[in-house]
């Protein structure tokens, strides 16, 4: 038997029109299906919980509706199980507006659940808490945390569906295991079946950040063309009990599926080749197969498992100041001259009205800015330098009114030159940092709540 599982969202903000293609593609199988939609940084996960904090209601994925309209109707309609951890920092929020959608949409009798388990926010002081590699802070150090997850397994998600559930809502959890759930549920793998395991972890990798493995953050034009990048496909992901996994797209879409492309994906966020740790099971890449049978379809064989961790990975994020941004802009003849004027102005008028601990970067954008900062400026630089440049500063303090004022002074270059100033954009915000964590495994206890469907709430 082959399991059937799509991924209809890479990261929260990604193309709401996304699924549509992949659920049509679904319903073509005779196959048990589902589709996942990771929607889920970790900053996104922080900013969620100070939504939360602001709003109980709120604090869930803001275009959940988005996201599913197209395609929840005909997903529970014809079994295609929906997973996402589209529930952010309250999946009870997210779980009342999904309700609310499918009664809208003729299915008052559809049955969600939601997991929690993962915020262990007020378990900070009761926990075993471990620091991750290079992870110098401990967590008693932490002041002002607004949210501490737990990248939680599948096996809570399982539960859910052996329950009846047509749409499991989480938090937190791995993103692989968005995937893994439905495998291990419909091919009724063991919980100690290593290598099976390991498959369905990789296959959820494989397609858990969308058209990474479709060919959309593989194009570089004139060297690694990619067809159709406004439509791309989203992946789809073909899983066999005996854990054979072949990855695709649906039929019609743009992108493609290469050796080329599953490899890149196959490699990313890996640590360690030989173990990849979930925490589901440690993945062992080393030797793995990529071979591709015909267009778009890509066969992954050789994956092999190791038992899970006894800890998980959990995510602390913090409040730690405020930080700000202001950008201008210089064109036209001597443009990198202006810009770079500008820049020394404002450096010494921020050692003049500033504390001397403000934090502060200068990036002349067109000249120098992803690589590196710009001083390091050298003459063949100015020589090469671009007609259109566009002066950055970043600070940040603990003081918000210190960032206000760092910021004005570039607001104050409109008139105070150089010459030709314009644009002017000014932005300031709070400042999130993150901490990462082992927590023990046995201090964890997911827990799954039935929404709807016959006898529920």
């Amino acid at each position: 038997m082959t399991v059937v599982v799509g991924c209809g969202a890479g990261f929260s903000g990604d193309r709401t029109d996304a699924a549509r293609p992949l659920v049509d593609a679904l319903m073509s199988y005779d196959a048990p299906r589902a589709l996942m939609f990771e929607t889920l940084g970790e900053r996104t996960l922080a900013a969620a919980q100070l939504r939360r904090i602001k709003d109980p209601d709120s604090g869930d994925e803001p275009l959940l509706e988005e996201f599913l309209s197209p395609v929840l109707s005909d997903c529970l309609a014809n079994h295609i199980t929906i997973l996402g951890n589209f529930g952010a920092a309250n999946p009870t929020a997210a779980c009342r507006r999904i309700q609310q959608l499918a009664q809208r949409l003729g299915h008052s009798q559809a049955c969600l659940a939601t997991i929690h388990g993962d915020d262990v926010r007020d378990r900070l002081h009761a926990l075993g808490w471990q620091a991750w590699e290079g992870e110098k802070r401990s967590i008693s150090a932490l002041e002002q945390v607004v949210a501490a997850n737990v990248y939680l397994g599948a096996d809570a998600l399982i539960e859910a569906m052996a329950q009846g559930a047509q749409v499991v809502i989480t938090g937190r959890v791995a993103d692989p295991s968005l995937a893994l759930a439905p495998l291990c549920y419909y091919h009724s793998w063991a919980g100690d079946d290593w290598d099976k395991l390991a498959a369905g972890a990789l296959a959820g990798h494989l397609i858990e950040c969308g058209t990474q493995v479709t060919g959309g953050y593989f194009a570089d034009p004139g060297v690694k063309e990619v067809p159709g990048m406004a439509s791309l496909g989203y992946p789809l992901v073909e899983v066999e009990r005996n854990g054979r996994l072949v990855v695709t797209k649906p039929p019609g879409t743009g992108g493609l599926v290469t050796e080329q492309t599953v490899k890149e994906q196959l490699l990313y966020e890996i640590h360690n080749p030989g173990a990849y740790i979930t925490p589901d099971v440690v993945i062992d890449l080393e030797h793995v197969r990529v071979r591709q049978l015909t267009k778009d379809r890509v066969e992954v064989t050789g994956v092999r498992g190791k038992p899970a961790p006894d800890r998980l990975k959990t995510t602390v994020s913090f409040l730690d100041g405020y930080q700000g941004e202001a950008e201008i802009s210089y064109a036209g003849p001597n443009a990198f001259a202006r810009a770079n004027l500008a820049r020394e102005t404002l450096r010494q008028r921020l050692a003049l009205r500033c504390p001397a601990n403000l934090r502060a970067r200068f990036d002349l954008i067109g000249i120098s800015s992803v690589f590196d900062g710009d001083s390091q400026l050298t003459a063949q630089t100015l020589q090469d330098a671009a007609n259109d440049i566009r002066l950055r500063l970043a600070v940040e303090h603990a003081d918000k009114s210190v960032v206000e004022l760092a910021t004005q002074e570039l607001l104050a270059l409109y008139c105070c030159g150089p010459a030709g100033g314009g644009g002017v954009r000014r932005h300031h915000t709070q400042r999130l940092k993150t901490a990462s964590y082992l927590v023990p495994r046995q201090q964890v206890a997911p827990t799954v709540t039935l929404h709807g469907g016959e006898g529920n709430e």
